[in-house]
């Protein structure tokens, strides 16, 4: 079956036909690091992780890139603004290490290539005087050093958020005095005396760096080609920085992007976040509330293009979720060992999974055919349907492998036994020893009232030849 997704330049849902046949390119604008992580960057992040995983499972090669913003005005501010006096480039290094940790905690895939801004300048340069060659940027007359894409020479400029030029806002990524019209953007910025020499390279237009929309579109470029498939990003992204890499490129003569996806932002209890609400959630205060698989279950639970409303209680949610997947897997996998049954059922999608999941990246609908998967499997186990129990297994492990929340995955072992669920085993398994006692000396009524008290509680326990086993509601 064909994928299809949601072209935000197209403004409707396309059939994905990649450039080669059997090789996806993906290019996502990944951080500026001048600050810790949040819960957006950890939802953004996760939605192309999960789109790269699901094109590998539809047998692509995916070449997966994701950038790193190290220079730009918002890490020289932040470095000025550090009391320690630490240096701007210190400062994006130590952020940028907090995202990958971050990342690695969640579960989300290595790119292919992770390339830094500072590290591609001469190909940011080039990409400007080939710009000017065409007719389509200038240096600025004010002998400032910097250079300017003109907006009016490109008649597609507008054409990503379908605006028309002269209603655009005003461009304030630079001083405008230089500039012919106060749309037209910055692609190369003259030094300033305030400024680091070590931000600074020399160019054919004066000491300075890059603006920040040159800047991707030359590594998106250099790692895969001037005409790639996919350009991923935050909705808010689309408008200046998406509408300004399209137009720098193409303008350049480079085909770019085949298709642009946008994914939805993250509200904090109906609030859109922000810094000067003082609302933001940063991914070590996620990672305090509840178990790395349980937050990345939360950030993809959603469907990509919707506005995710974050409170702390839907933590508490995908915990349950993600219990209730990992307590199916455990009881299956014990009653299956030994049987004839333990080999049937191999890891097979089952067609309603795939069809959501081709559906512009339907996870919603996807995790409704998981939890029903789920909850058939428990219900063959209960009438000792052992042949539907072992299919419904191999169909679970198949749909968890493929969204990367597979509970049995050594990565999440460590990070998923805290305090809070340490203190519960041990207090389970005090009652399950109290009550195999009274078993023992024929007391019933105690034992049954306490398999009562835990059923209450929502824990399920199951008797079995290898024991007493408990997992929370089944």
């Amino acid at each position: 079956m064909t994928v299809r997704l949601y072209d935000s330049k197209a403004q409707a849902l396309r059939d994905f036909v990649p450039l080669r046949e059997g090789h996806v390119g993906m290019y996502v604008c990944g951080p500026t690091v001048q600050s810790s992580p949040h819960i957006g960057h950890l939802r953004s992040a996760l939605v192309y992780d999960l789109m790269r995983r699901w094109f590998a499972y539809r047998g692509n090669d995916v070449t997966f890139v994701r950038n790193v913003t190290d220079i730009d005005d918002k890490i020289l501010n932040a470095a000025i603004d550090d009391s320690g006096g630490e240096q701007w480039w210190a400062l994006a290094y130590r952020v940028e290490l907090e995202f990958t940790a971050a990342y690695t905690s969640l579960g989300i895939m290595a790119p292919t290539y992770e390339p830094r801004a500072t590290a591609s300048v001469s190909q940011m340069q080039q990409l400007i005087a080939r710009l000017i060659e065409r007719g389509h940027a200038y240096a600025a007359q004010d002998a400032s050093g910097d250079v300017y894409f003109d907006t009016a020479s490109w008649p597609g400029y507008g054409e990503l958020t379908r605006q028309a030029r002269e209603n655009m806002e005003a461009a304030a990524d630079a001083d405008p005095r230089g500039k012919r019209d106060p749309r037209d953007f910055a692609l190369w910025k003259g030094r300033k005396e305030t400024e680091p020499d070590s931000a600074s390279w020399s160019s054919p237009w004066g000491d300075g760096r890059p603006g920040w929309h040159i800047e991707c579109s030359a590594m998106a470029t250099r790692y895969l080609g001037t005409e790639f498939d996919l350009h991923g990003g935050g909705l808010d992204l689309r408008f200046p920085h998406h509408e300004n890499e399209l137009a720098q490129s193409t303008a350049a003569g480079d085909g770019y992007a085949r298709y642009w996806v946008h994914n939805g932002l993250v509200n904090v209890g109906g609030q859109k976040m922000s810094k000067s609400l003082g609302n933001s959630v940063y991914a070590a205060e996620l990672f305090d509330l509840a178990s790395p698989l349980a937050v990345r279950y939360l950030l993809g639970a959603a469907h990509y293009r919707s506005t995710l409303d974050y409170a702390p209680g839907s933590l508490t949610e995908a915990e349950a979720a993600v219990d209730r997947i990992r307590g199916f897997l455990a009881r299956v996998e014990r009653r299956l060992a030994g049987t004839r049954y333990a080999g049937v059922g191999g890891p097979i999608i089952p067609e309603p999974f795939a069809a959501a999941m081709d559906d512009d990246l339907g996870v919603p609908q996807a995790l409704a055919v998981l939890h029903d998967t789920v909850r058939a499997g428990n219900q063959a186990l209960d009438a000792d349907e052992l042949h539907d129990a072992a299919v419904a297994h191999g169909q679970v492990v198949a749909m968890v492998e493929v969204l990367g929340i597979d509970p049995r995955d050594p990565r999440w072992a460590s990070a998923d036994v805290g305090p809070a669920a340490s203190a519960l085993d041990a207090l389970v398994t005090r009652l399950i020893e109290d009550r195999q006692a009274a078993r023992e000396s024929k007391d019933y009524a105690a034992a049954d009232r306490i398999r009562a008290e835990l059923s209450a509680a929502g824990i399920t326990i199951e008797d079995s030849q290898t024991g007493t086993h408990w997992s929370l509601g089944l």
